[in-house]
């Protein structure tokens, strides 16, 4: 198992939309798609309270490569997604990094 660390930084003010948007559109697309979240996060204390953090578990690389392909290509996310950015985008930068559990990990 492998897991995705994505993090969004919104651009001012726009987290609540995002949040919106993984609440009611996202999370039933990636469901469509096999794709399976490990938890969400907002900051509570620290450097931006603008930020979402999450994390996606997959089988392998490939495994991920494979859904999230098909995801960020089905064209109902492309249309819910320009929908929802028709007032400017809501992600300023979205910086992701592919964590592997560690022999002690209580996450495998």
């Amino acid at each position: 198992m492998i897991y995705e660390l994505r993090v969004y930084h919104c651009v001012p003010g726009r987290l609540p939309n995002l949040l919106n948007r993984f609440e009611t559109i996202t999370l039933k697309l990636w469901e469509k798609h096999g794709i399976k979240q490990a938890g969400f996060w907002t900051v509570l204390v620290g450097e931006s309270n603008q930020a979402l953090y999450y994390l996606l578990a997959f089988e392998s690389l490939a495994d991920r490569e494979k859904k999230w392909n098909a995801f960020a290509s089905d064209p109902e996310w492309l249309a819910k997604r320009a929908e929802t950015e028709k007032d400017g985008p809501i992600v300023a930068k979205v910086v992701n990094q592919f964590l592997q559990p560690t022999s002690f990990s209580s996450v495998k």
